[in-house]
């Protein structure tokens, strides 16, 4: 009976042994993951700072202290009022990235990181503007952003703390200020639409004044052209003419015609033109010559007719 109360206070030894050896083991070994350092206390004062892996403590006598994150952070800070040069006051909101390069320093360095950059960002912001009149103020962003990054990483500096890049999110002036803007900004456009449809119609006074121009131009080329093909036309014509009489008188010559019939062809042409228009004729002297000439031939005519 007492051999079999020994064994099993042996038992519960090895058990409590073996249960206090896990519990050390569990206290000694420590997992760090990837983009993270913990800070190591031991006994209350610093020790060491453990990057990604595997590490081994002394158990009881070291713990962590703080779990730090290495990876790029972004903090949006609430709207802060400020007061421009020309004693405008306006509403900012900023935007802060950053990262932790030193895990003890941003342990021990300052209480409260997030809120010290907070009240840092709001002081510079403050200051920065307070040299700047309103409209600097609106169109001057990128300048703003670099001299805040500038004047927060070196404040930050000494806490571990690296400020990537700070940007102006927004900014809200008062709401008369923008009713007067937005009315400036209404009046700009409208006036630039005022440009544009003068330009427009400028451009197309002047399309049309060239087609304008262009159709005269074509229809006095049109008119010349027509007007030179009618006096080749009336040239034409009178060579013609002239070329046919040539020919008729060359004929007559040919023909051997004599006095008699000449002047009766010349009878003939006077006939044609008293028919005209004209209201003074000239009659030739021997008018009564071709008068008995053309009774003698009317009177031959009747004879060969019997």
């Amino acid at each position: 009976m007492g051999s079999l109360l020994v064994s099993g206070v042996a038992v519960g030894l090895v058990v409590g042994l073996f249960i206090l050896l896990m519990i050390l083991l569990s206290q000694a070994v420590i997992v760090v993951q990837q983009s993270n350092r913990y800070v190591i206390e031991r006994l209350g004062v610093y020790s060491k700072s453990l990057d990604a892996g595997v590490h081994f403590v002394i158990p009881f006598f070291d713990r962590i202290r703080k779990k730090v994150s290495l990876k790029e952070q972004v903090v949006d800070f609430a709207p802060q009022p400020v007061i421009t040069k020309d004693n405008v006051t306006m509403q900012i909101d900023t935007v802060v990235f950053y990262m932790v390069t030193d895990a003890k320093l941003f342990t021990y360095g300052v209480n409260s990181p997030l809120r010290a950059i907070e009240n840092l960002t709001a002081t510079t912001l403050r200051n920065i503007i307070g040299d700047l009149e309103l409209d600097e103020s609106l169109t001057s962003r990128d300048q703003i952003n670099s001299k805040m990054r500038i004047i927060l990483d070196e404040a930050t500096d000494p806490w571990g703390i690296k400020i990537i890049r700070v940007e102006v999110k927004n900014i809200i002036p008062p709401k008369d200020i923008r009713e007067a803007m937005e009315k400036q900004m209404r009046a700009e456009r409208e006036r630039r639409q005022a440009i544009l449809l003068a330009e427009g119609e400028k451009k197309s006074n002047i399309l049309t004044a060239e087609g304008e121009k262009q159709s005269k131009i074509l229809r006095a080329e049109a008119d010349k052209e027509a007007r030179i093909r009618e006096a080749e036309g009336r040239a034409q014509a009178i060579l013609e003419v002239q070329n046919a009489t040539a020919r008729g008188i060359e004929m007559i010559k040919k023909a051997g015609a004599d006095e008699a019939f000449l002047r009766l062809e010349a009878y003939k042409a006077m006939v044609e033109v008293s028919q005209g228009q004209a209201t003074k004729l000239i009659i030739p002297s021997d008018l009564q010559g071709m008068v008995g000439i053309a009774g003698t031939l009317a009177e031959t005519f009747k004879t060969d007719k019997k």
